[in-house]
């Protein structure tokens, strides 16, 4: 079972690049409605991964907290209904 979910990501600001503090993490591109396919990216032994459709590049900062992000605004929160 898994132990947390797995955090969003979206760079509706169009950044050069975001830190995270997730090497597991989904990339949304943009809030909706503009967002691509939400991709499951896995870092595996890197420390930077760039998303296979909007080109972000997300940098696996250590010292943020699990889920969070540099600039924090990056943090995609999935609405419930």
């Amino acid at each position: 079972m898994a132990q947390h979910a797995t955090p969003h990501f979206h760079n509706t600001e169009g950044l050069p690049r975001i830190e995270i503090g997730a090497k597991e993490f989904q990339c949304v591109g943009a809030k909706p409605p503009f967002d691509h396919p939400h991709v499951f990216i896995d870092m595996g032994a890197d420390s930077e991964a760039v998303c296979p459709y909007c080109s972000t590049l997300y940098v696996f900062n250590p010292s943020l907290p699990f889920g969070a992000a540099n600039p924090a605004s990056a943090v995609y929160y999935i609405e419930h209904a």
